[in-house]
């Protein structure tokens, strides 16, 4: 096996801002920065209409943070010498389709949007830096959403593949990973940024809207890994998902059933699709059940089988727990909320550290799927504070990453095919769960607040110089063996 390739990431909408040039208004756009409540990023994830409508105004009272991000479209070339300090092997980073193609329905992108990206992929390409591309990650043009119902409409998968054709002909030469689809699962737990599913007023989500939109990016996945492979890219495709590493609560049968049941639906499903190329045993019962009807054609299921992803990649922060009894002792995680496990610490948002359980998914993703692993986000969100020195001691994130990082290394020692570890938000970026800055997940600050206020400079903080030192410590043991 290889050596493990140590990265970062961001993505464009949490990143750029750059909110000129002629991009279009996306999904990301319309979420607006709430003071944090016990349902703030609730009411920012589940979107109605009318919140669409008020960001939609030019007087709105309301901030939108991911018009601003951490201003990477104006920092994109200096921070991109931050990563060559780092010495990084891969770095992940999103393309704004809104950007490129303002409503999804242009012919020709916009030639600024060409021209960024054009001079920061070359930059990454010639620095020696591995480029890892997410195509859509959270953000579609908001025009596809109105006029078509996002992704519950073959429309969309047509103008997402304008999307992709080009970013594959452009860029096919130099870029080392594709993701089709960003934490495809999101789309079930999280509809207004996984499927760009606006929620109703009064009332939940169709069940059939979820899972017919999750039909058409499995397709959309599929029909850019067939283009990308009639076109002889360079680089692999990936499928993402995100990953809790289930716990029951308690040794009751009932308690594993529903971890069993949990797993499938929230963890599994779309990437049994995905890594397959077929839709599992345990979704007829599920869609019954649920009274979720669309149609699977007969070339839908020849494109998922013939056009699986070469990597399996998936996000990790916390794990959870699951218990078929009504338990009010809950605790938030990335994208879903769970019971508190009584044996692991938190973060200041709750999410359970529990640097086990990525060793605990690695093993259980390498045995579904067989197929290389990455693990393509995983980080500690905290408040890091500025000293007057301009100096951020965040020993706590140096010790989640220890921590992390001597689990992944010991699921490599013990044969599970381990390619990548890239750690989120490598400069500080816009909280996609919360809206906020204070929520910081990079070895790089960036002087800003929840408000967008501050001079978004960029300073080292201690994990910088740490990660740095493990990366070239663990090159050297590569070189040794």
């Amino acid at each position: 096996m290889s050596r493990i390739l140590w990265g970062g990431a961001t993505s464009a909408s949490q990143y750029e801002g750059g909110f000129t040039d002629g991009k279009g208004l996306d999904t990301q756009d319309c979420r607006a920065y709430l003071p944090r409540t016990s349902n703030a990023t609730t009411e920012t994830r589940l979107l109605t209409q009318r919140q669409i409508e008020e960001a939609k105004k030019k007087d709105s009272p309301y901030y939108y943070p991911f018009r601003v991000g951490t201003k990477g479209y104006e920092y994109g070339s200096a921070d991109i010498e931050l990563l060559k300090e780092l010495d990084l092997d891969i770095y992940r980073l999103s393309i704004s389709w809104s950007r490129l193609f303002p409503t999804g329905e242009e012919v020709e992108p916009n030639p600024a949007g060409v021209s960024y990206y054009d001079k920061v992929l070359n930059k990454l390409y010639n620095a020696g830096i591995k480029i890892f591309i997410t195509i859509d990650h959270y953000a579609i043009p908001l025009n596809l959403v109105e006029k078509y119902g996002g992704w519950t409409s073959i429309k969309t998968v047509a103008a997402y593949m304008r999307f992709s054709s080009f970013l594959l002909h452009k860029w096919g030469a130099i870029v080392d990973y594709w993701l089709p689809i960003n934490e495809i699962n999101a789309g079930y737990f999280s509809p207004f940024n996984g499927v760009a599913l606006v929620k109703p007023e009064n009332g939940e989500y169709n069940y059939s809207d979820i899972f017919l939109s999750l039909h058409h990016q499995f397709i959309a996945s599929a029909k850019t890994i067939k283009l990308g492979k009639e076109l002889k890219v360079k680089g692999k495709f990936c499928a993402m998902i995100s990953c809790f590493c289930y716990y029951p609560l308690t040794p009751k049968p009932e308690d594993n059933l529903e971890l069993v049941e949990n797993e499938e639906i929230n963890q599994w499903y779309c990437m049994d699709v995905l890594a397959k190329g077929y839709y599992p045993y345990y979704a007829k019962p599920f869609f019954d059940k649920h009274n979720i009807n669309f149609e699977i054609s007969a070339a839908d299921k020849e494109l998922l089988r013939n056009n699986t992803c070469d990597v399996v990649t998936f996000s990790y922060y916390d794990s959870c727990i699951c218990t078929a009894d009504e338990n009010k002792n809950q605790t938030a995680g990335n994208l879903v909320v769970t019971t508190k496990n009584p044996y692991l610490k938190a973060t200041e948002w709750g999410w359970q550290i529990d640097p086990m359980g990525l060793r605990t998914t690695l093993h259980k993703i390498y045995d579904r799927y067989n197929k290389p692993v990455m693990i393509s986000e995983n980080g500690l969100g905290a408040k890091d504070v500025l000293t007057s020195d301009q100096k951020v001691h965040d020993q706590y994130r140096i010790d989640y990453f220890k921590a992390h990082f001597d689990q992944i290394i010991k699921a490599k020692e013990e044969n599970v095919d381990v390619i990548a570890y890239i750690a989120w938000g490598i400069i500080d970026i816009v909280s996609a769960g919360s809206c906020e800055m204070d929520k910081r997940y990079g070895v790089v600050y960036v002087d800003a607040d929840n408000k967008g206020q501050g001079t978004f400079k960029r300073y080292k903080k201690d994990s910088f110089e740490w990660y740095k030192h493990f990366i070239e410590h663990q090159r050297e043991r590569s070189r040794s063996k």
